[in-house]
């Protein structure tokens, strides 16, 4: 159902592509003190997922929070996604989330319902990944907003990060891109709604199955797909393991619906601050549209995991992978340091 106030009405900005730049939290985080602690085996130093904090020997905790505003205007969609999303962050480091807490923001003209109802979305999400939510906390302001604070546990020698990529390894991406164009041109009712439908299940699906696969093999490096695109996520993920990510255009996955709207223009602002964050690090090699670039540095919300492992194991974690996340691909491979942190192939 569809609340009488519109959600994405509401809002600015949608999902994923509220976040702010790259770039920009680089600059803001600049220069604060900090207490050094060794049982910080993750920190924001290295622009990862989420914190890891080991507590035993075999036992370590992982913390996060994701929110944005609504990107649909379903209110028990809005929570699922929202929820999904944050979640999303425990999986990419390789862990299990056990708890969670409701971050919102209430706008003056959503009704009891609608707010029920985006609460409903997110306990069921959670319900799915096997994790608790305990509490939370609300507010009123101009927008809705809606996210989860998120715990989880991971072992400690099998915490994955950003900035473990090695020289040979294959990289895998389970979900496909376009997500933050289409969002953009629904709301000029330019999107079809069997496509639509489409891009909501899969903002609302759970990383989980592309997790509970991924840990069974020598994974040397993961993070999700999320704000800072495709191609600023993989030039993190470069940067951290100083390594260059060769990325074959033809292989990445992504809705064809979404290639004609970008080519009139419509590409959400984030796009265009990850191209500015990114796009230094970048070689084009070839011929690759301008456009296919766009989605490239699509913003996408509760994207997929992108994944590196050795070569010998890559196609036998994506058959296995396939069998529950039917989209996955192999998307590129990873290099010894080069000019460039990412070469589009």
């Amino acid at each position: 159902m569809e609340t009488e106030v519109k959600l994405t009405k509401l809002a600015g900005c949608a999902g994923c592509g509220a976040k702010v730049g790259a770039g920009t939290l680089v600059h803001l985080l600049e220069g604060f003190r900090t207490h050094t602690d060794p049982r910080l085996i993750v920190g924001y130093d290295k622009s990862d997922d989420a914190s890891v904090y080991v507590l035993d020997e075999n036992t370590a905790l992982v913390q996060t929070t994701d929110f944005f505003p609504p990107i649909v205007d379903d209110p028990f969609l809005y929570g699922q996604i929202a929820a999904a999303n944050a979640l999303s962050d425990v999986y990419a480091m390789g862990g299990e989330p056990k708890l969670a807490l409701n971050i919102m923001c209430l706008a003056q003209s959503m009704d009891d319902h609608a707010v029920q109802e985006i609460l409903r979305g997110g306990y069921d999400k959670a319900y799915e990944a096997g994790a608790i939510i305990t509490g939370g906390h609300t507010i009123q302001g101009a927008e809705p907003i809606y996210g989860l604070a998120v715990s989880g546990f991971v072992h400690p020698k099998k915490v994955l990060t950003n900035s473990g990529a090695k020289p040979g390894d294959v990289l895998i991406l389970t979900k496909p891109l376009g997500v933050g164009v289409l969002t953009t041109a629904a709301k000029a009712d330019l999107v079809e709604k069997s496509v639509l439908d489409r891009i909501y299940r899969q903002m609302a699906t759970l990383n989980k199955a592309a997790r509970d696969v991924m840990v069974k093999y020598p994974v040397h490096s993961c993070t999700d797909v999320t704000g800072f695109s495709l191609l600023g996520h993989s030039f993190e993920m470069a940067q951290g393991s100083g390594v260059s990510v060769h990325l074959r255009a033809d292989d990445v996955p992504y809705h064809a619906e979404a290639y004609p709207l970008a080519e009139m223009g419509l590409i959400p602002a984030g796009a265009y601050r990850n191209r500015q964050y990114a796009e230094a690090g970048v070689c084009v090699k070839g011929k690759i549209s301008r456009t296919l670039q766009d989605l490239f540095y699509d913003p996408q919300t509760s994207g997929g995991l992108l994944f590196a492992l050795p070569e010998q194991d890559a196609q036998g974690c994506l058959d296995e992978l396939q069998q529950s996340v039917p989209e996955a691909k192999i998307v590129g491979y990873v290099t010894e340091k080069q000019e460039f942190s990412i070469y589009l192939e």
